[in-house]
């Protein structure tokens, strides 16, 4: 069983010079446990890499087929697996933050040496209204300027997200301070700015083209227990940002994601939620000299006993009732009558995920051509579920059973009988008071680890992460109340259990 005793403070890594995607910025950082040894490795393929212009782009370097195959990590397990963390505080449609909103049209095309503000408008109207869900009309002919006051309920710090499609070109000030900024065909640059509640300050918006409607977005980015706060208000986590303050994604980890929380990308911060993938993929990419692929494939609300139930998996008995095995439905009937089927059967959402991983690993070249023709190995797989099967006595009596079981079939389903597997805990579960199905179910997860002895065979290929001591509160049921740091705890943990299990 591995038990963090610290959290991580990542630090700036030296890597091979390599062109950034065009979908997102990209940074390779140093985790603590990085070794040496790797890093001089990359200091001289670094000078090489500048000697020579025939490697000069991070594609050619992952795509030559005479490279190491690519390491895929398997992620699964249920909702919190899938991921909860909250970036921000949420966004939400601006409109009676605004006061007093003025448009004016200025003669011509939008000039970023004018000074707007000295020149005369063509036309001045008062809008009577300014965002919610509808497009606020606007005249049409010259640029289009908004002025106004904002005014919060809450003191706090804020980011500001005007327009929506063609209007979001466009460049925003609130009290004299540059929040927003997007040029056609360039990626959006904001900047927060803090406000305080009650206290009316001016704002200004000017339009790069004709589409301005007056929609927008506000966010609350100093909310605690989310990403935004942790890593640019409380200095946490920094590989995950740039210089600027902008995330940021990797250039050599490549996340999947299938069923739920799907994507296909570079490795960063993406959209409003993150899941244990993110702390996960920084620890092995940074381990790995390869070429890294995270892929999750998860659901939310599903237990190991009925539906992640493995396949071979028999049937068994409990309280005078039994439990349906694998492909047998429906979850349990009482001992002596014959079952009933319903629209769902044992190891549905086993056959779901892990059927979903198959075909992306099936078409690898296709899914990632960024690869093609370098091949892959499976290097290990991770579980982060429990919360289920712990509302079940039967399934929590049986849960060690399943989970050994579910080990030994993925490793021979995926035809990785080396890969290591690491285990995470209920984060609300504590060794020293923990009862009934939860102490069942936490049980379950520490002997599986290999250091636990119960299981010879795993020792050194499996482990546990015991992550109580890295929950922020909540509980799996709630979701940790999307505590982001949780997830990013746990994340790092697993790939330090991960990178521990593939260590010599």
């Amino acid at each position: 069983m591995y038990t963090p005793t610290l959290m991580y403070t990542p630090t700036p890594r030296c890597c091979l010079p390599r062109c950034k995607p065009a979908t997102a910025p990209t940074q390779r950082k140093q985790l603590p446990m990085q070794k040496h040894q790797a890093i001089r490795v990359r200091h001289l393929l670094g000078a090489m890499c500048l000697l020579s212009t025939a490697v000069s782009t991070a594609h050619s370097q992952v795509s030559d087929p005479t490279g190491k195959p690519i390491k895929v990590f398997i992620l699964s397990g249920q909702s919190n697996m899938v991921g909860a963390g909250k970036v921000d505080g949420g966004s939400s449609r601006w409109g009676s933050q605004f006061l007093d909103p003025v448009v004016s049209v200025y003669e011509g095309v939008y000039d970023q040496k004018a000074d707007y503000d000295s020149m005369k408008p063509v036309k001045t109207l008062k809008l009577e209204k300014f965002g919610g869900t509808e497009p606020t009309p606007y005249p049409s002919g010259g640029v289009l300027v908004t002025r106004g006051f904002v005014q919060v309920k809450e003191t706090g710090i804020y980011e500001f997200r005007p327009g929506y499609g063609g209007s979001m070109n466009n460049t925003m000030e609130v009290d004299g301070k540059e929040v927003h900024r997007k040029e056609v065909g360039k990626d959006a640059v904001r900047a927060e700015t803090k406000l305080e509640a009650g206290k009316k300050v001016p704002f200004k918006i000017t339009y790069f083209t004709k589409d301005a409607n007056g929609l927008g977005w506000i966010v609350r980015m100093d909310v605690s227990g989310t990403l935004s706060t942790l890593v640019k208000h409380k200095g946490m986590y920094p590989h995950l940002v740039n210089d600027s303050g902008q995330w940021v994604a990797r250039d050599d980890v490549w996340y999947k994601g299938v069923v739920a929380a799907t994507g296909s990308r570079w490795l960063g911060v993406s959209g409003g939620r993150i899941g244990p993938e993110l702390g996960f993929g920084h620890v092995v990419g940074n381990h790995y000299d390869e070429p890294v692929l995270i892929l999750k494939t998860s659901q939310g609300n599903r237990s190991l006993s009925w539906d992640f139930l493995p396949p071979g998996s028999g049937r068994f008995e409990h309280g005078g009732k039994i439990y349906a095995g694998y492909k047998e439905s429906p979850l349990s009937w009482e001992k002596g009558t014959d079952p009933k089927p319903i629209n769902w059967y044992a190891g549905k959402q086993y056959d779901d995920c892990f059927g979903a991983a198959h075909n992306v690993l099936d078409n690898f070249d296709k899914e990632f051509p960024h690869w093609k023709g370098r091949g892959y190995e499976i290097e290990g797989f991770a579980w982060w579920q429990g919360d289920k099967d712990r509302y079940n006595e039967g399934h929590a009596v049986q849960y060690e059973k399943n989970l050994v079981h579910l080990i030994n079939t993925l490793r021979r389903e995926f035809k990785a009988p080396d890969a290591k597997f690491v285990v995470a805990t209920l984060g609300q579960t504590a060794k020293d008071s923990a009862e009934g199905n939860e102490k069942l179910i936490l049980d379950a997860q520490l002997v599986v680890a290999g250091n636990s002895g119960r299981y010879p065979e795993f020792k050194g290929n499996v482990a546990t992460v015991y992550t109580h001591p890295l929950s922020q509160g909540g509980a799996s049921n709630s979701h940790y109340n999307g505590n982001a740091q949780t997830y990013m705890d746990v994340g790092l943990a697993m790939g330090k259990a991960m990178v521990g299990l593939n260590s010599p």
